[in-house]
């Protein structure tokens, strides 16, 4: 071949070696500015800037006095960078000793070296992170603890320990609600959160003078609760003494505001400490955050004869006065249904129920036939959830009424063959003795924003009335005389008038009855005459020789409200005090009325503005104890027209005078303790009453 042709062939050979050369460097730049552009982009991004979350700040849980019960305090996450750690061993023998780690796990991510940063545990409390921070100063550099860096986190800190645990619930280590309050309220307590990025070098380390940017968080809403700590305290106390002293399974207590359903305390037992919740065991972690105040179903047994006698007595099948017989036993379609004693013999409906004599029961049911009957047990609340703001509430067990036969129908009038939740029960039984106004229970009564401003309150609302307030005052006389002189004897406390009943209910387990435990129960309310608070207390399987409610639950309802009652205001009466009538003082002097009220052994409070009586309170021919106060007003005010319920003004630190004023504007009355300013009201400030309620205040 022609050297010239030779080597005109290399030259092309040499063009398209390099034109096919020169057109992969093409494609390859094409790929990587366009198919992986973006990859790229985010991989450099990633390298020399650190973004990271700002955790928000968990909104507060406060009683009905402000006293903090759930709140979010600091805490850290420990980090560490891989590409620092070169001897794994030896970082985690340093970092152990102070800091408890799952050394399999965190070998594994260490071993990562495609990231900048591991978290290696969170929560961590400022304690243990500061003796790391100088353990890191002191550590030879073969522990590579350079690595170690510190990122403020927030953890949920409980100060009570185990006071309301179920009902407070838990967060996990997110700060998302897991279970109670903390999950039912979750949207309201997380608040929202914010976002850093930061220009860091190979090794992780701000840039200084690089731009960045902070989003700060959005902290979350507080909630106050209508529970009371100091009562929570008292119930706790008395519920573990029970606990012990029955050797029960488990126990329940609920003390709630008669009037407007708010739910006072909540104790249940066995409990445990949401500081340091037994997390490793799951199953037994899910077992004792359940509030089966809510969630479980039990046959109350006798109690429910409180429901069964305002139905009978509101019907008008039965007067108190009417008569029975009881000879321990009676047949209803065959099926025997025995007393739970001796035959009582004859007997009044009133001796009944003192007795708590089941035949006189499975009468009335009988009496009051499926409509009628059903009819009030479908007003009482009884088949279906009250409604409460916590999470797992169930509806309870009731036959359908066309399915009741009247075995059945006999059988639920003492209290057997239907299931309540311990709510429902405490909340239909509040209705029988309330004058007849089923209410909604509610245990958050407002939502705060993080300066303590209020951004919704939850108000009282009634249901239903299932009895008239005749038939309500009459059975308050009659439960009174249950436990002054029936079964619930083991309650009664000298000086109180407290109304209730007992019951001893069946335990079933596997679909059949147990013969040897039960489920004792007592539900109280104080003052019997007009009824302030209720008390429930469940004793669940005590193992005791005598396991009626009369032995297991109701000396400690007793105990709760021998101690509660005084901390509401609520004095114990004197047997030697008599009542005096108010006389009329309007149109007297200020000196007149005194001579005249003091000649009755009454005390004079007045406005101090004229001197010439124009109102007072109580009214003229009001029945008041001797030594009892009367207002006298001397300048007139506008009385402001109450609705249906009126809110409670806030009179802490106000004087008598300043009380009685701002009472009489929203159409309420006063009652006193000591002189002074006012310490405590009871009800509390924010609540809704219904107008004429008597405010109790105490002054010193």
């Amino acid at each position: 071949m022609h050297p010239e042709l030779l080597v005109r062939k290399r030259i092309w050979l040499m063009l398209l070696v390099l034109a096919g050369l020169f057109l992969l460097v093409i494609g390859r730049l094409a790929m990587l500015t366009i198919r992986d552009a973006e990859a790229l982009t985010q991989r450099g991004v990633a390298q020399w800037t650190k973004a990271g979350t700002v955790t928000a700040r968990r909104g507060a849980i406060l009683d009905r006095h402000g006293c903090t019960l759930t709140v979010s305090a600091t805490a850290y996450t420990v980090t560490a960078d891989p590409r620092l750690v070169t001897d794994i061993p030896a970082f985690l023998d340093a970092v152990t000793t102070v800091l408890p780690l799952d050394r399999d796990a965190a070998a594994k991510k260490l071993s990562d070296n495609t990231k900048g940063s591991v978290i290696l545990k969170r929560q961590v409390d400022r304690a243990t992170v500061d003796r790391l921070r100088t353990l890191r100063t002191e550590s030879p550099k073969e522990a590579c603890l350079h690595a170690l860096a510190f990122d403020e986190d927030v953890c949920r800190w409980y100060p009570r320990g185990a006071l309301l645990c179920q009902v407070l619930g838990l967060t996990t280590v997110d700060s998302a609600g897991q279970s109670g309050l903390e999950s039912r309220y979750d949207d309201v307590l997380s608040g929202r959160e914010g976002s850093y990025l930061r220009q860091v070098d190979a090794r992780n380390r701000v840039l200084p003078g690089t731009e960045g940017w902070y989003i700060p968080a959005q902290a979350g809403s507080n909630l106050v609760l209508t529970i009371d700590a100091d009562i929570q305290v008292i119930v706790e106390k008395a519920m573990r003494e029970c606990l012990e002293v029955n050797s029960a399974e488990s126990v329940i207590c609920i003390v709630s505001d008669v009037r407007t359903g708010a739910i006072l305390a909540l104790c249940i037992k066995p409990d445990y400490d949401p500081n340091e919740p037994p997390r490793s065991d799951v199953a037994a972690l899910t077992e004792l955050m359940r509030i089966t105040a809510v969630s479980d179903v039990y046959e109350p047994g006798s109690t429910f004869k409180i429901l069964t006698s305002a139905a009978a007595l509101d019907s008008g099948v039965t007067t108190p006065e009417d008569r029975f017989y009881c000879s321990a036993r009676v047949t209803v379609d065959g099926d025997t249904i025995r007393c739970w004693g001796r035959a009582h013999g004859a007997e009044s409906m009133a001796e009944g129920l003192q007795n708590s004599c089941n035949p006189v029961f499975v009468e009335l049911a009988l009496r009051m036939g499926t409509d009628t009957f059903y009819r009030y047990l479908n007003a009482f609340g009884l088949g279906k959830r009250t409604g409460i703001d916590l999470p797992g509430e169930s509806a309870g067990i009731l036959i359908g009424s066309r399915y009741v036969k009247r075995v059945d129908l006999a059988r639920i009038g003492f209290g057997q063959s239907v299931a309540v939740t311990p709510i429902q029960l405490v909340m239909a039984c509040n209705a029988a003795v309330n004058g007849g106004k089923l209410m909604k229970p509610y245990i958050v009564s407002e939502i705060q924003d993080e300066m303590g401003q209020t951004i919704q309150r939850f108000r009282p609302t009634v249901v239903a009335t299932p009895v008239r307030p005749e038939t309500s005052e009459i059975l308050r006389g009659l439960l009174e005389a249950v436990v002054s002189e029936g079964g619930g004897k083991n309650a009664y406390i000298d000086g109180f008038r407290i109304g209730g009943k007992t019951g001893t209910a069946q335990v079933y387990k596997e679909g059949k009855i147990v013969s040897n435990v039960h489920i004792g129960s007592f539900y109280g309310f104080a003052p019997a005459d007009d009824p302030l608070i209720s008390v429930l207390v469940i004793v669940n399987e005590a193992h005791v020789p005598i396991d009626y409610g009369g032995t297991t639950a109701a000396p400690f309802a007793r105990q709760i409200f021998e101690e509660v009652l005084p901390l509401l205001g609520i004095e114990k009466y004197a047997e030697n005090q008599k009542d005096v009538l108010v006389p009329d003082v309007k149109g007297l002097t200020i000196s007149q009325a005194r001579r005249k009220l003091t000649e009755m052994d009454l005390n004079m409070l007045d406005d101090g503005i004229g001197s010439v009586v124009l109102d007072q309170l109580p009214p003229p021919g009001a029945a008041l104890k001797e030594g009892g106060h009367v207002m006298v007003y001397t300048a007139s005010s506008e009385t402001l027209t109450p609705e249906e319920l009126v809110c409670v003004p806030d009179l802490i630190g106000a004087s008598d005078v300043d009380c009685a004023r701002m009472l009489r504007q929203r159409g309420l009355l006063l009652s006193m303790v000591g002189t002074g300013l006012c310490v405590r009201q009871t009800p509390a400030a924010g609540e809704f009453v219904a107008p004429g309620t008597s405010i109790l205040v105490t002054f010193e």
